[in-house]
């Protein structure tokens, strides 16, 4: 997501535009222009934050990829004249508080309960020192593939190199004040026994979340009982100890002098507390950008250690970084259901929004998301036909590979070939594994009623005299067919001779029974890249209960 930034006239008559643009990314980035003017600095710092309790998911790339958007919708802003850094910063040195369900062998890790992810053996073998340097690999090799300028930060380099020594000494300076933020947003349990330091136990290494007997400001130490019972202090600075997430946000952002960090709404009641704490130790606390969560098909929220959402590996198997990235800038403040069936629906969406970009003006494009996944460089691109489509052919042909889908793609739009048009290629092999491992397993035929079957066979007969080739023929034919049976009559709707419409039903029978599917594309658009003969055939199958009786 790099770009070329545009210069002279046409960079001062883009950022007037951007300016005013509607598109959240500005929305976003304005806001970083006034902090600027607030608090004018040399740099910009961009920040991303990642648990790695678990293999990432897709809303842990979501926030990077969001993130780069606004940084880009920045640079516009700014004609490119102010550096920017975008950090993605690990928490790796957060105690594994629960077994993750999604690892080969979840016995093996409960010795390490506690303990640092970054102390963690790694339960999926291989060269990786930890499972905390496992998952932040997994990260890394998505985003170095999709081509994000970014840099990586591990939270345990961190604080054993130093780099957050004088944020850590300054909280021990500002213990009480801490406290005073905190005490007031916990129950009166957790009151008497919590403390913004957690140390690591130099007898088990477990991060311990336990009172403090004494914190020396002066010393830079805090003393607490270890797991065997006796007293030690420790210097807060070093790697001995980290902070609560609470304090450790605000801490963080007062180090490093973050200016942008968004996160997800489960964390928009402790913003304030992360605001109060960066104050506290003598930051400004950054812009944020709250977004809404990602759910899976059951409305239930992801989570890394249920693994109940889906991988960026799992994505990427049936579709493109595009079209992922695409869906991550669609209304990022509404819940989304994040699962496969969402994946067809990104990709034809993606190619729309790309198709109009060339015809639109510089206002409409800003507002495009495409030109915000390419940083304002979209690829033009001729797509003859819809990924949908290719994943209906895949289903009523069985395909096993692309090359059988390549003929009805040749038909459907003459000259097109796998030179000509990689794109396609690409998609049809999106569509053949989708098709194998999505579709296939899930299909239920059933075999038509009386109704169906005489609709069935008229529409057989409507298609015999034919011409494949013009499509239009083909959808009127299929509409008329609909529209004379009542059962898919639709009469608040005219046709064009005056009597009724025809309702989605039609449309769904035709599915249901050729494909065992509830919906896809336009079925005229089906019937011209499948061939009439292959349909009519399938149709044939149908009523001969071929297809619902279990011989595919």
């Amino acid at each position: 997501m790099t770009a070329t930034a545009p210069v002279g006239d046409f960079a001062a008559e883009l950022r007037t535009l951007a300016e005013t643009a509607g598109a959240w990314p500005f929305e976003e980035a304005r806001k970083i222009v006034e902090r600027l003017k607030r608090k004018p600095k040399a740099e910009v710092l961009f920040e991303t934050g990642y648990g790695p309790s678990g293999l990432p998911h897709i809303g842990t790339f979501g926030e990077v990829a969001r993130t780069t958007m606004v940084r880009h919708a920045f640079h516009v802003l700014t004609e490119d004249k102010v550096p920017t850094r975008l950090l993605c910063f690990s928490d790796d040195m957060d105690g594994m508080r629960k077994i993750p369900e999604n690892v080969p062998d979840t016995a093996a890790l409960r010795p390490y309960l506690q303990m640092p992810l970054t102390r963690v053996p790694n339960p999926f073998g291989g060269d990786y020192a930890s499972f905390g340097d496992h998952n932040n690999a997994m990260l890394r090799r998505f985003l170095d593939t999709f081509g994000f300028d970014y840099e990586f930060a591990s939270a345990t380099e961190y604080y054993f190199s130093g780099k957050l020594d004088a944020v850590l000494l300054k909280a021990a300076e500002q213990y009480d004040s801490i406290m005073e933020v905190m005490l007031p947003t916990l129950g009166e349990e957790r009151q008497a026994t919590y403390s913004p330091f957690l140390p690591i136990s130099p007898v088990s290494g477990r991060v311990l979340y336990v009172p403090l007997k004494a914190v020396d400001a002066g010393a830079g130490t805090i003393t607490f009982t270890d797991e065997d019972g006796v007293d030690k202090t420790v210097p807060v600075t070093g790697g001995h100890v980290k902070l609560q997430w609470k304090p450790d946000f605000g801490a963080r952002w007062a180090a490093l002098d973050v200016d942008f960090e968004m996160f997800g709404k489960d964390h928009q009641t402790n913003a304030p507390i992360y605001d109060r704490i960066c104050e506290v130790l003598g930051g400004t606390a950054p812009e944020h950008f709250v977004y809404e969560l990602f759910l899976d098909e059951n409305g239930q929220k992801i989570s890394k250690s249920k693994g109940n959402g889906l991988t960026i590996d799992e994505w990427l198997t049936y579709a493109s970084p595009e079209s992922l990235a695409l869906y991550m800038f669609q209304s990022p403040r509404s819940a989304k259901k994040l699962h496969f069936d969402v994946i067809p629906k990104a990709v034809d969406e993606y190619f729309g929004f790309l198709a109009r970009y060339p015809t639109q003006d510089w206002k409409n494009r800003l507002g495009n998301p495409v030109w915000h996944i390419h940083a304002g460089n979209p690829p033009v691109e001729e797509l003859p036909l819809s990924f949908g489509l290719l994943l209906k052919l895949a289903s009523a042909s069985n395909a096993e590979d692309k090359g059988v889908l390549w003929r009805f793609i040749e038909r459907y739009a003459p000259g097109t070939s796998p030179r000509t048009h990689p794109i396609v290629d690409q998609l049809a092999g999106y569509a053949v594994r989708y098709f194998i491992d999505r579709v296939k397993p899930r299909r239920t035929f059933r075999l038509p009623d009386e109704v169906e079957a005489q609709a069935l066979a008229r529409l057989d007969a409507a298609l015999a005299p034919l011409d494949g080739s013009d499509r239009d023929a083909i959808q009127n034919a299929v509409l008329d067919v609909g529209r004379a049976e009542p059962r898919y009559q639709d009469h608040k709707r005219k046709s064009p001779t005056g009597g009724p419409g025809v309702t989605f039903a039609w449309f769904s029978a035709l599915y249901e029974l050729l494909l065992g599917e509830k919906e896809g594309p336009r079925f005229g658009g089906f019937v011209a890249a499948y061939g009439i003969a292959e349909t009519r055939a399938l149709i044939a199958r149908a009523l001969s209960g071929e297809l619902a009786g279990g011989t595919e």
